[in-house]
């Protein structure tokens, strides 16, 4: 027998018939205005289901027998060169969910990598499995204080109280052990989470629309996210002047905000998958989370499931076991119970009935269109962050730089220079012509994977995730140290503006920056800050962003970072064949690995100049730097070695790929190099990513290196020029960290023994045959790329009947090659020589 609905300002929601109109109306305006709807679910389910009956009334006309939205109910949005076709409307107060992209909880998240994804449903289990074992805890301390308390001295009580202790300790045992597997499989994670993934709706064409759909999660996974998602949001908060939840209650809402139709797709324990279609605020996150709190609904009920005891009907039986999914039941059961407790006379002014009234209903605009929906997601995004930068709120560093580094990727593909600033920083990319701009777009604001980035990839080199990551950390830095051209005009006295070229125009207007003849350390501290913070999204454990202070300075800022652009590959080789500039330009890429790892080895500068008693030595991020780049040019340094240097090198480009702990080779438990004397319960877990410290013969040992190995190997005095040798100014970074390995030391020099000499020849020999052998196969393809391009010059010629070139051009060219082929001829038979000195020594 159908109820009664109370009275009451807390609004119902229509039928579905309204929620079929509506869609017939949103689908034909958007024909009307040539973009692209959201899929007819979504509107019926998502959309339909969070306005009040009378709303979707007030939105729709008819004209010429078709249902179309009112004029004043939509408009048209232009996000770049994109459209965004809005609907405004008032939703239901508990309608919307927050959602996860929002710009300001960016650092919460970690890339969305499988192994991430995999650790988080482990990570599940274990909270269940701890939650459980402290339930058991809980009763076996129970039932041992009854035994405890229990009258009579005979031996079957004592032997009783004994169990139950023993019980109660075993239990305890077991709490220990899980906590310690929880607290491994968060430091596993960074104790981040791996950031949902999401993508453009599709119906059965296949064709992209206007909404977003979450990929699959299992129930507890996305239970376990959205309670994350929500607390990150609400310690992002927490810096707000004002309670906001309380000022909702007080004026009610008085802005609009941004919201975007989202699925879920959520795997049951039964084997079942629910897609509930729901409303997510891409602005006004904090607002929506708010909202659900002044009316004591937590987020993720929204998404995987209402427990149907909370919202119960009058005089119907509470089933525990019964989720609801459909929004429509969920609101008008939140709304009958609400007006119901509200025309109570003994209702508390505290209750939500009471409390909510004045957000019964908010404004929002919903995304009901868009002209290219395979980018929303990037134009929502970009909307959420330009609101926030121009906001007035409290913007935490790590999120407020991540965002403008974001806006300044978008100013170059704007004025349609990213490809342009790319190709000069990869002059030896196999495909830089064909590029696929969003996804490298992504790829470098840590929204996508890394693929998009293999046609920077030189030709001859292994495509590999630390490949990639290390282009991705290069292509970032060219973006942000832009190179100028070189001064070309003589000195004089007359006024002359000096020409910055076509990128760093680019970066001083992303970033609103003084002129280029302004630039100060105080910018250049900023834009390494910035630089930081947007390496910092490509690992998955983040250090201090701090920790890159003074890699770069005024030089860099104004005139670009000159990067060496030998692959990862050829410095290695280079380092092992004793070029000490490979060695300083692989440091510099090591740099950010050895910030963002579980056991970061440069952190911000610590200790004290006035005293290394107070506060320990002083240690700056260019320091250690200039410690590592030494250390490789002094051959007197005691228990380093070039084959210990590249082993570390190669586990640090490494780690963050790392997918399991590391192991040592006789099996005996690792421990990091700085606690081997800690108790063992103390000591930090071993987990994936970590690096096992080197011998001097580049073997691995028994401990994890850690802050404490690296200070210890490369000690502060290592990375001290002595004043009379060169430059002795290490503030700039690894520039100056790389150029002071050619002048003097603290240490004295000793001479070479042959014998020494001999060895290390031999051990650099082969990787300088191998260099040989890359750069011939570099030039013989270059050759025979030229004879190609020649004959199909050739070719056409003929063909077209065009003219030939003028002589002296003909005459030019062939000298040029005549004199690559002496040079050819002459290299052949150095290489013949080679070979016969191969078998005398």
């Amino acid at each position: 027998m159908a109820t009664k609905r109370p009275d009451g300002i807390y609004p119902y929601i229509g039928t579905p018939i309204w929620g079929e109109r509506l869609a017939d109306a949103v689908e034909n305006t958007c024909a009307d205005l040539q973009v692209v709807p959201p899929p007819r679910q979504a509107i019926t389910e998502g959309l339909a289901t969070a306005l009040p009956d009378t709303e979707i009334k007030n939105l729709i006309s008819t004209q010429r027998g078709r249902k179309v939205l009112k004029p004043t109910a939509h408009r048209l949005v232009q996000a770049g060169t994109d459209q965004v076709l809005l609907l405004m409307c008032d939703v239901h107060g508990t309608a919307v969910a927050p959602w996860h992209l929002n710009d300001r909880t960016v650092p919460a998240w970690s890339p969305p990598v499988p192994e991430a994804n995999q650790r988080v449903e482990d990570l599940v289990a274990a909270e269940v499995a701890l939650e459980e074992a402290q339930k058991a805890a809980k009763s076996a301390e129970k039932e041992a204080e009854a035994c405890r308390r229990a009258p009579g001295d005979e031996s079957y009580t004592a032997q009783a109280l004994a169990a139950a202790t023993q019980k109660h300790q075993e239990a305890l045992r077991l709490v220990n052990d899980l906590e310690d597997r929880r607290q491994v499989l968060l430091a596993a994670l960074g104790n981040r989470r791996p950031r949902p993934v999401v993508r453009s709706a599709e119906e059965e064409e296949g064709e992209p629309k206007a909404a977003l759909v979450l990929a699959e999660q299992p129930y507890a996974v996305a239970v376990h996210l959205q309670r994350y998602a929500a607390e990150s949001l609400a310690r992002a908060g927490r810096t707000r002047g004002y309670d906001l939840a309380e000022s909702l209650v007080d004026a009610g809402q008085l802005s609009k905000g941004m919201n975007v139709l989202q699925q879920w797709q959520i795997t049951n324990s039964d084997g079942t998958v629910s897609k509930p279609w729901r409303l997510t605020a891409v602005t006004g996150n904090n607002r929506a989370l708010a909202r659900l709190d002044v009316f004591g609904v937590r987020p993720e009920y929204l998404v995987t499931g209402m427990p149907q005891p909370l919202v119960s009907l009058p005089e119907e039986k509470a089933d525990h076991g019964l989720l609801l999914l459909s929004l429509r039941e969920i609101l008008n059961r939140i709304s009958i119970r609400l007006n119901q407790d509200a025309a109570r006379p003994e209702t508390l002014s505290t209750d939500p009935s009471l409390r909510a009234g004045k957000i019964a209903t908010v404004s929002a605009e919903i995304v009901i269109g868009c002209s290219r929906p395979e980018a929303l997601e990037h134009v929502l995004r970009t909307l959420n962050v330009n609101d926030h930068l121009r906001g007035i709120q409290p913007y935490e560093e790590d999120a407020r730089l991540i965002a403008l580094f974001a806006t300044l990727v978008d100013s170059y593909v704007r004025e349609s220079a990213l490809a342009a600033a790319l190709a000069e920083a990869f002059p030896n990319a196999r495909g830089v012509d064909f590029l696929d701009l969003a996804g490298v777009r992504d790829a470098l604001t840590a929204n996508g994977p890394l693929d998009p980035l293999e046609p920077f990839v030189p030709a001859g080199e292994e495509v590999s995730p630390a490949v990639l990551r290390d282009i991705a950390m290069r292509a970032i830095t060219a973006l942000v140290f832009p190179e100028i051209p070189p001064e070309t005009t003589p000195k004089s006295s007359r006024r002359t503006v000096r020409d910055t070229g076509r990128f760093w125009p680019i970066v001083r207007g992303a970033l609103q920056e003084s002129a280029w003849s302004q630039i100060r350390a105080k910018t250049a501290e900023a834009r390494t800050r910035l630089w930081s913070a947007a390496v910092a999204q490509l690992f998955l454990h983040q250090g201090n962003i701090l920790s890159a202070l003074g890699f770069f300075g005024t030089k860099e800022v104004q005139k670009g970072a000159v990067q060496d652009p030998r692959p990862l590959r050829e410095l290695f080789l280079g380092a092992e064949a004793g070029d000490p500039t490979a060695w300083a330009a692989l440091v510099k890429r090591m740099a950010p690995a050895l910030i963002h790892g579980p056991q970061p080895f440069i952190t911000p500068g610590q200790g004290s100049e006035a005293g290394n008693g107070r506060k320990g030595v002083r240690r700056s991020p260019s320091s250690a730097l200039a410690a590592l780049t030494l250390a490789y040019t002094q051959n007197n340094v005691p228990n380093i070695s070039r084959t210990l240097l590249l082993a570390f090198a190669k586990a640090v480009l490494e780690h963050p790929d790392a997918t399991q702990p590391p192991e040592a080779q006789d099996g005996t438990p690792l421990v990091c190099y700085g606690e081997q004397h800690w108790s063992e319960k103390d000591r930090t877990p071993i987990t994936a990513g970590m690096v096992i410290a080197p011998d001097i013969e580049g073997r691995p040992t028994g401990y994890v290196a850690d802050k404490a190995w690296f200070d210890e190997m490369f000690p502060v005095e290592l990375g001290r020029p002595a004043p009379a040798g060169g430059d002795v100014d290490t503030s700039t970074g690894t520039e100056n960290a790389a150029g002071a390995g050619d002048g003097g030391t603290s240490r004295e020099e000793v001479p070479v023994d042959p014998r020494d000499q001999l060895a290390a020849l031999r051990q650099q020999l082969p990787a300088r045959v191998e260099l040989v052998e890359g750069s011939y196969q570099r030039a013989v393809d270059s050759a025979h790329t030229l004879m190609t391009d020649f004959e199909e010059a050739r070719r056409l010629r003929a063909q077209l009947g065009e003219e030939s070139l003028p002589p002296e051009q003909r005459i030019e060219w062939m000298e040029k090659l005549s004199k690559a082929r002496d040079a050819a001829r002459a290299s052949v038979t150095s290489l013949d020589q080679v070979e016969t000195l191969i078998l005398q020594i």
